[in-house]
């Protein structure tokens, strides 16, 4: 896709629930109204991580079941040493 195309921001979301059928919600640390909504398809085997403000849908992003041991992974790594894992790391 040609950065200076943004028709993409434009496309309507289908299927948009306020609430995961199947999922959680985590409240945004800053209390502004923003919330990230985890659900499961389990009919196309994947995760949707959804970024929300109020009501509104701003992003989401679909992660394969495959991919999920990985992002527990690198949140359990985290959580356990106090660092970010290597994998995470940016490369200089």
């Amino acid at each position: 896709m040609d950065a200076g195309d943004v028709g993409w921001q434009h496309q309507v979301m289908a299927e948009v629930t306020p609430f995961p059928r199947v999922g959680t919600v985590f409240f945004d640390t800053r209390a502004d109204g923003r919330t990230l909504r985890l659900s499961w398809h389990e009919d196309s085997g994947t995760f949707v991580l959804s970024i929300w403000h109020h009501e509104t849908c701003t992003a989401s992003f679909r992660l394969d079941s495959s991919e999920a041991p990985r992002l527990l992974y690198a949140v359990g790594s985290a959580l356990a040493s106090g660092e970010v894992p290597p994998t995470l790391r940016a490369s200089s």
